[in-house]
This record gives structure tokens, sequence and C-alpha cells, in this order.
């Protein structure tokens, strides 16, 4: 057995909804062992000063260490707009994945008129990371920005579809539609559970870059490029938790989809 091979995948969030990010990670490469932080107990990261992001990625990326990870997975937008660069140097070691990378250039593929929204929590929204990226990449872009933090509450509550998150999203992204976009990168991990609703709005025709569904495909990549894919026995994923809410059993399954899971609290410092 090659040991490197069988290293785990390393996942990270603010919260819940890199969840969505370990999900589909798990169900295109289901032989890989996976270890899950979520930092309930300080979520949201949105808020947050970027002093303050950086700080609780170190301290997470530092209590990931202790399981030997193949590569980290930064599943927060919030983080990957902030702290990405101060991890790759922090930690020379370790083989970083953010989730904006692979956003951008699954939307520069995607865009016929050049014309992408991207949504996400204020952190993101400030960093202007997607737009720095998406115009370095391609000049004609025309990139239209807007923060939706009221997103994330309704994802955790389970308020997926109905009138209130159909009006939040109608206030958030109405001004988007406007701009005649054909793509709307989905620029957080908790949005995703909102696509049916966002689609409401924005409609059919608008292209919607979901960054769990383009972060596994570039974390297959990334390890199959590397030789480092596993291949042994399915795994079930284990998930630790800076708080367990008295909820949080129903969380998960929201977000997962069934309670096939190893969790436990990890306390970090």
């Amino acid at each position: 057995m090659d040991v490197n091979k069988h290293r785990p995948i390393a996942i990270f969030d603010s919260g819940t909804g890199g969840l969505t990010v370990a999900k589909e990670i798990h169900r295109i490469l289901p032989y890989e062992r996976m270890v899950y932080f979520g930092d309930t107990a300080r979520v949201p990261y949105g808020t947050k000063s970027k002093e303050t992001i950086v700080r609780y990625a170190r301290q997470i990326t530092i209590f990931l260490m202790r399981f030997n990870p193949k590569i980290v997975v930064i599943a927060c937008h919030s983080v990957s707009s902030i702290a990405f660069n101060t991890l790759c140097r922090n930690f020379p070691h370790i083989k970083f994945a953010d989730v904006i990378t692979p956003s951008v250039i699954c939307a520069l593929k995607t865009t016929r008129n050049h014309r992408i929204g991207v949504i996400g929590t204020t952190a993101t929204i400030s960093s202007r990371r997607y737009e720095f990226l998406l115009k370095r990449a391609d000049s004609r872009v025309k990139i239209y920005a807007s923060a939706c933090p009221l997103f994330v509450p309704l994802a955790e509550e389970g308020w997926l579809t109905g009138q209130i998150p159909l009006e939040v999203a109608r206030r958030y992204l109405s001004p988007l539609v406007k701009h005649n976009i054909d793509t709307l990168v989905l620029g957080c991990t908790h949005y995703g559970l909102l696509k049916r609703t966002i689609k409401k709005v924005v409609g059919e025709s608008v292209a919607l870059i979901d960054a769990a569904e383009v972060t596994s495909r570039w974390v297959k990549d990334i390890l199959e490029n590397d030789r480092g894919s596993d291949n042994g026995a399915p795994e079930t994923p284990v998930l630790y938790f800076s708080d367990l809410a008295q909820n949080h059993w129903k969380v998960l399954k929201a977000f997962w989809g069934s309670d096939d899971l190893r969790v436990y609290k990890g306390v970090i410092e």
C-alpha cells in the first residue's frame, strides 16, 4: 500500500456550508479518507476582519496537521479570498486548494457575453478577489458583485424555498439581472442549497457556478495529476466541529443528506 496515497483529504470551513464541498468530493472520490473541520463556534466569518479570518484559518490548519493530510481544501470563500496566499506562505509544505480558483476558471469557460455576476459574503465581495482573478484572466469581462449575507442563515435554518427566501433573493439578485449577466458565481458554499430559489429570480438562461461541483472536480484533477488518489475501500468521513449545537444532527442531515458520519467536537487553540 502506498502510505502517501492513503493520507486523508482535509477540508475546512467556517461552519457547515463546506459540507456541500465535502459531500461532492466524497461522491466522486468515495475511496478517499476525509477529515472535515467546521468552525461552528465562530461562524460566520463573512462579517469579521481580515486579521481575524487569517488567524482562525491558521489555527484550523494547525489542527488539521495532526492528520497528515495530502491536501487541505479551503471550503470557505471568505478564507479563500482573504487568507489563501498567507496560508500557502506560512505552510509551504502543505498543498492547498481553494474554492475561488476553480470557480473563476469555470465561469470564464461558461460565459458567452462576458457579463458575470458574483454573490458572496461581505468579506468575500469586499476583498474583490473574484474581480481581480477574472479581470487578470480576461480583461473583457464585466463583473457585477453583490453581498448576500442573509443567504447563510436561511440555508442554516433550512429555509431553502418559499416566499421568505424568494423575497430575499429578489432583493439581492434583481440588480444583477438588470445587467444582463449570463453567468452567476455562487461565492459561498451555503448558496448551492438555495439554487432552486436563485434560479427563480435570475432565470433559466443564467448559468450557476456551484463551488461544490467545480471544487470537487478540481481536487480530483490535482490528486490524479500528482498520482495521489486512493482506490482502497470506501471510507466514512470524519467530521469535527468547534461547537455541537442541539440541532447539529438536523443541520448535518440537511447538508449531507444522511447521518452516516462520524462526528466529534474539535478543540482549536
